[in-house]
């Protein structure tokens, strides 16, 4: 099959969540499987490895109502069956720090600017004469394809592809003033309950969902939770409509990249059959943060965005109490403004307990990993999560909250591999973090958590099989 990947980042080239992950790593899984794969994302200003990036020689020109625009199609050839494009355009995606926002807010141009993802994907597919059976598409930004599919394209050989919308987090929606429809020139026939409109504003994400033949979301818990008011964010009744045209697949991880015994980020590689390469690891994440390596104290990690989703309020209000105990807690990551200040606090506050580190550090992410003992993930709701998957493959148990994929991925009990807890509550999460004291008393115990947990195996190869059967099955209709 020849698929086309449109998504709004792409690691290892630019990357905000598990959305980058998931599109450098299926395309990949897939192209290893032997299939044909284009990525179609913007070249941001401060897109990772752009020295791997070349012309193809074609450019585009779009002409919205709001005037023409356009750039050059710049490629970076992963394999032989895998290749990337990126759209240059200096108004939509140079000049700015950050991808969808800045300190400000959202960009107020977002519209116009995933817009021309949509509509300058599919020309540049036509023009570099690729001609896809499935064009598969991630998240709000993504969600014009279809609609531009089958307004634009029609009697040219790119209507035949099938489209399948992948939903990576539904609270994200791209909501817009239903004056976009005019700036944009859509149809305003689409602007219906049925079609584009929510509220009166145009959804990008419920235009992915309406015109899309397929769904799918990232873990088979999160497809039945989007169903439901509590998690449905206004779009459950759409999606229970559509429930015959929904799958959840969970995602995978690049077991490449995520694995103890190879990692070139540690001081000491490890694996379930010797594991004292973690202890050099832990006293290496003690020191880069400048807390005491004496004693034995368990070390609790999270990396993540830090954001109202993630539960990183709950933490800060549970952490005091537990931080009374002998234990340590290091953090990376970075978000809202707030929950920086409230990390950063909560150091202040335990110098010798906490360490911090605001920002994006791909190093020191693996040594946490790697270096604690415990990784504490309290989500209000996790449509799959990654990061408890390499704590589980790096012998680094779990503590999350039973939503989304993290009850498909952690296995709680006697014989478990990782701690869940139910209620989003301090009391619930400090009463995990006290069973998890308890596990680390008991090393026998703890070490056939560790090992059952680093038996799992949630490389991309099974999701990757999965989505081909999916694609294989619409192209057959």
């Amino acid at each position: 099959m020849k698929i086309l990947f449109i998504a709004s980042e792409v690691t290892p080239f630019s990357k905000t969540g598990g959305l980058g992950d998931v599109a450098g790593a299926l395309p990949t899984a897939l192209a290893g499987l032997g299939h044909d794969v284009k990525i179609v994302t913007p070249r941001y200003q401060d897109v990772r490895n752009a020295g791997q990036l070349s012309p193809t020689g074609q450019s585009l020109v779009l002409r919205f109502p709001f005037g023409e625009t356009g750039g050059p199609i710049l490629s970076a050839r992963l394999s032989e069956r895998l290749e990337v494009l990126f759209l240059e355009n200096e108004a939509f995606y140079g000049g700015r720090k950050g991808f969808y926002g800045d300190v400000n807010g959202e960009f107020q141009d977002n519209p116009r600017r995933f817009a021309y993802l949509c509509v300058g994907a599919l020309q540049a597919a036509q023009r570099l004469r690729f001609f896809p059976d499935i064009i598969h598409l991630h998240d709000w930004q993504t969600g014009l394809v279809p609609v531009a599919l089958r307004r634009g394209f029609q009697g040219t050989p790119l209507a035949k592809a099938k489209c399948v919308f992948t939903i990576h987090n539904l609270a994200y929606q791209g909501h817009f003033p239903k004056r976009t429809m005019d700036d944009l020139g859509l149809p305003w026939d689409l602007f219906t309950p049925e079609g584009v409109e929510f509220y009166d504003q145009v959804n990008f994400l419920k235009a992915g969902l309406v015109y899309s033949e397929a769904l799918t979301t990232v873990s088979p818990t999160y497809a039945r939770e989007i169903q439901t008011a509590e998690q449905g964010y206004g779009l459950d009744g759409l999606l229970r409509r559509r429930s015959h045209a929904l799958t959840g697949i969970l995602n995978g991880i690049d077991a490449h990249e995520w694995n103890p015994q190879t990692d070139s980020f540690l001081p000491a590689r490890y694996g379930p059959d010797d594991m004292t390469g973690k202890a050099v690891c832990k006293r290496a994440l003690l020191e880069r943060f400048g807390l005491p390596t004496e004693g034995n104290a368990p070390v609790f990690g999270i990396v993540s965005r830090l954001a109202w989703q993630k539960g990183v309020d709950l933490l800060l209000e549970t952490l005091p109490a537990a931080l009374q105990a002998d234990l340590k807690f290091v953090a990376v990551g970075n978000g809202e403004p707030g929950l920086e200040d409230g990390l950063r606090a909560l150091q202040a506050r335990f110098p010798k307990q906490v360490g911090v580190r605001i920002g994006f550090d791909p190093e020191l992410s693996h040594l946490v990993e790697a270096g604690a003992d415990f990784f504490l993930m309290p989500s209000r709701y996790e449509p799959c999560g990654l990061n408890q998957m390499y704590s589980l493959r790096y012998g680094t148990v779990p503590i999350v909250r039973a939503t989304g994929g993290l009850v498909d991925t952690v296995e709680g009990g006697l014989d478990g591999n990782g701690i869940l807890f139910e209620s989003f509550h301090r009391s619930a999460l400090l009463a995990a973090i006290r069973r998890a004291l308890s596990l680390y008393a008991d090393p026998a115990r703890l070490g056939d958590f560790q090992v059952r947990g680093m038996g799992k195996d949630f490389s991309w190869a099974a999701s990757a099989r999965k989505y081909e059967a999916l694609f294989s099955s619409l192209v057959a209709e």
